[in-house]
């Protein structure tokens, strides 16, 4: 978090954010999947090291075939030479490879799993649901969104998982006054007091606010305005905090009036 100056000279306190580039890496429609969403991916690493085969199969990435899979073609290379040259003496016919070579075969012929361009690999993925008026026939693989969909003075809606503060008492956790200092309660300043009620019910009701895990929740912070975007550099500052620690990830949609 920072402030900038307003044109009357105001501080504003603001908080800037990095904001994409977001690649579209699959599109879900009603036919296929019986809703309409898009994949994002966001941070595009430079290696392959830390995506596994299905991951880099699942971006469109033309896979190498396995160690064991290479043996097993090879082998079959070698007996069918070895059965064309007894069938040229006329000793036997060659047999047909089995269902598992045919595959590897297929498999090594078209190694892509999904049509479209090679995309990623990306530090992370995440679904997101499409805004009213929107469908995913106007959407391509590969498409990206950027700081440029976002305008100066609307109002956005970020979500983002809260600082995780341990466990916690009630007067931080939930904003309890405490006890009295006086009549010898010296020790008492901080403690909960009474939960429940004696007879009746004689028992604590359910969701009583008591001590315990505080933060390290979905957090969303609502109606913040945007006070520049700067498509450029790919940042983002909104008037306010966002929740979160610095280097968080957080996920920024337009706010829609309900």
């Amino acid at each position: 978090m920072t402030q900038v100056f307003g044109a009357n000279g105001t501080a504003i306190p603001v908080t800037i954010i990095e904001v994409g580039p977001c690649v579209v890496t699959q599109i879900k429609t009603v036919a296929r999947d019986g809703y309409e969403a898009v994949q994002i991916g966001f941070e595009q690493q430079a290696t392959n090291k830390h995506s596994t085969r299905a991951e880099l199969g699942h971006l469109g990435h033309s896979l190498p075939l396995l160690k064991a899979q290479r043996k097993r073609l090879q082998t079959h290379q070698q007996q069918t030479k070895a059965q064309e040259g007894a069938t040229e003496e006329g000793s036997e016919t060659a047999a047909k490879p089995d269902k598992q070579v045919r595959k590897l075969l297929k498999v090594q012929q078209n190694r892509q799993r999904r049509p479209g361009p090679e995309l990623g690999p990306f530090k992370v993925l995440r679904e997101v649901g499409l805004q009213d008026g929107t469908t995913s026939a106007n959407i391509q693989l590969g498409t990206q969104f950027d700081a440029s969909i976002f305008s100066d003075g609307e109002s956005v809606d970020i979500v983002g998982t809260s600082k995780g503060k341990g466990f916690q008492g009630g007067v931080k956790r939930h904003g309890f006054r405490g006890g009295p200092k006086t009549h010898g309660q010296s020790d008492r300043q901080r403690a909960p007091g009474s939960i429940g009620s004696g007879t009746t019910p004689g028992r604590v009701l359910k969701g009583t606010r008591m001590a315990g895990r505080m933060g390290n929740a979905r957090v969303t912070a609502k109606k913040l305005e945007v006070i520049q975007s700067d498509p450029e550099r790919n940042l983002l500052v909104v008037k306010g905090s966002v929740p979160g620690a610095n280097g968080g990830l957080l996920t920024i949609k337009k706010h829609v009036m309900r």
